[in-house]
């Protein structure tokens, strides 16, 4: 039998991991960012560019209300994402498919750090300033003839495996 949201046997975890959006504009998609960021318990989300679209109408279809229980901000540059990862002691980590990047199933968690997980726009992916500055580059292995997938369906996964290699 199917067990209502209330019945689940799932404790409540926070992972040291925070979420970080270089240029995701699509609504849906930043609705459904928070919706699994939630799910995976994931400390915040940081949003990088200008006129991030936070409107908490289109969002909460999506959400499903989980933009209220996620700690958020939004970093207009760049440079500021990069400083304060930097500053704050990260193991900056891309997804994204480059010549130097290496299957998800291989990425290295260090246990002293808080990990950044580094997601890139719909369209162009993570920027090069960021992709620069990465501890590591991670790419889910694809089978198929398409090389890409939604950033919702790639961070779903990505933050799997993550969670699953993190001892609480």
């Amino acid at each position: 039998m199917q067990l209502k949201h209330e019945e689940n046997q799932f404790k409540p975890t926070t992972f040291p991991i925070t979420l970080v959006c270089d240029h995701i504009y699509f609504q849906q998609n930043i609705g459904s960012l928070f919706r699994i960021g939630e799910a995976f318990g994931i400390e915040k989300i940081i949003f990088s560019g200008k006129d991030i679209p936070l409107n908490p109408r289109k969002i909460n279809k999506t959400s499903r209300s989980t933009h209220l229980h996620v700690p958020h901000s939004i970093i207009e540059e760049n440079k500021d994402v990069i400083t304060y990862l930097q500053q704050n002691d990260y193991e900056i980590i891309a997804l994204e498919i480059a010549s130097n990047s290496k299957p998800l199933k291989e990425i290295e968690l260090l246990s002293d750090k808080k990990t950044a997980l580094v997601i890139g726009n719909e369209i162009n992916g993570i920027s090069d300033e960021i992709l620069n500055i990465s501890n590591q580059i991670v790419h889910i292995n694809m089978f198929g003839k398409n090389s890409s997938m939604n950033v919702v369906q790639a961070t779903s996964i990505a933050l799997y495996e993550l969670t699953s290699k993190i001892n609480l």
